[in-house]
């Protein structure tokens, strides 16, 4: 690991912060630990800046996690009813949805970045794989838009597949590698269309399936926004913003951890963290962290607490160097593109993972001895899971290792 120490010309760190500390920090500070847990789904986004939705029912079951009370309706009715969670893809080019009130300092930062580099493959792959001349494919690109635009002004979400037989602009396909037998015709309007929710324009209206399923109805960003659309913060403010809250979330963290979580850069976290005033302190590693200048105190063990925690939870993906939570497991609980599967977390600590049987009764594949106290708390999480799903499976395409079948795995399960 990159030696990230602090030069013997900086200003000493403000103090140590324990491995333990951290776990602490994660239990409060993400709504995890029962004293800690919240009743809205707009809380539960906040408690960790946002909620990561590649996967369709992560977002319902990251809120559940951080509440007692919370319901899958209570979910939707966030995202398609009253709209105070916002879908938009963003860092690292994938979708997450935010309280609407850090959307603008999405849109002028994180998002903004991500656009400009889409684009440039989309129009790439145009003009290489499509049907656009070389050198055409930008004009080709804002024809597309503005067309669809125009037929969304009416404010009737439609499907990719509804845009494509509408809007003739935005048909057709490109054939990626037409002589690999794993080459095949991609239809160019899903791109386009988050080329443009990247770019602020249209936004994920509602979905056309279950909750744990992503069909995808469009509009236009004004329409979503009932006409109210706010400016785009300036990418410095925006960097900024979203910096903060990962500190009051995640902190203490390495510039390593904050730079991978944006899909940014170590200057752009930089000069947020010289704009915030941040403060260093040391972790257990010898690494040097950064913390709020307004938290700069230990955080109050909560009582003891445990979590089961979709795929892709943001408490799992929220630091780019995971040791301190994950021990050992670290090579069970991820897939080979880096993917994080569901775990079981006792203060603060990853000791498993948790998987469905065919009646979808939620069931626990433990990795390491824990307490019975611990063991029991999980089980009773587990029930209330299985409550909660009422026999819905959710499936996943991002298994990890530890939540596939096997002969030692099988003998760890917990049936609950």
């Amino acid at each position: 690991m990159k030696d990230t120490r602090m030069p013997k010309s900086d200003p000493p760190a403000v103090r140590l912060v324990t491995d333990q500390e951290r776990r602490t920090r994660i239990g409060v500070r993400q709504a995890l630990a029962g004293s800690s847990r919240v009743r809205t789904p707009e809380d539960a986004a906040r408690s960790v800046v946002c909620l990561h939705a590649t996967d369709p029912p992560s977002v319902h079951l990251s809120c559940w996690a951080r509440s007692d009370t919370l319901s899958i309706d209570d979910v939707e009715r966030a995202l398609y009813e009253t709209r105070s969670l916002v879908r938009q893809q963003s860092m690292r080019e994938t979708i997450f949805v935010f309280p609407r009130d850090l959307v603008p300092a999405v849109w002028g930062s994180a998002a903004a970045r991500v656009a400009a580099v889409s684009r440039k493959r989309l129009i790439r792959d145009l003009e290489r794989w499509g049907t656009v001349p070389e050198g055409d494919g930008a004009a080709w690109l804002q024809g597309a838009a503005n067309a669809v635009l125009a037929h969304l002004a009416d404010g009737v979400p439609r499907s990719s597949k509804q845009l494509r037989e509408e809007v003739p602009e935005a048909g057709g396909f490109i054939v990626p590698f037409p002589d690999k037998t794993w080459g095949g015709k991609v239809a160019i309007a899903p791109r386009l269309l988050a080329q443009l929710s990247m770019d602020g324009v249209v936004a994920r209206a509602g979905n056309a399936g279950a909750w744990y399923t992503s069909r995808p109805l469009w509009t236009t960003t004004e329409a979503w926004w009932g006409g109210d659309v706010p400016h785009a913060l300036e990418s410095r403010q925006g960097y900024a913003e979203l910096v903060n809250r990962w500190l009051w979330s995640y902190g203490p963290g390495t510039v390593e951890d904050i730079t991978w979580w944006l899909g940014s850069t170590k200057a752009t976290v930089g000069t947020a963290l010289q704009d915030l005033g941040a403060r260093k302190v040391t972790l257990e590693n010898g690494s040097i962290g950064w913390l709020r200048h307004d938290d700069l105190d230990p955080v109050d063990d909560p009582e003891p607490w445990v979590a089961l925690l979709p795929l892709l939870d943001p408490t799992i993906m929220g630091w780019k160097e995971r040791d301190f939570f994950l021990g050992p497991h670290g090579p069970q609980l991820f897939d080979s593109a880096g993917n994080a599967g569901t775990t079981a977390w006792v203060d603060g600590r990853v000791v498993g993972v948790w998987v469905q049987d065919a009646e979808g009764v939620v069931q626990l594949r433990l990795l390491e001895e824990i307490t019975a106290p611990a063991r029991d708390a999980l089980h009773a999480e587990a029930r209330r899971l299985t409550e909660s799903l009422d026999g819905q499976r959710v499936f996943t395409v991002y298994p990890s290792p530890a939540m596939q079948p096997g002969p030692q795995r099988d003998q760890r399960a917990g049936q609950v």
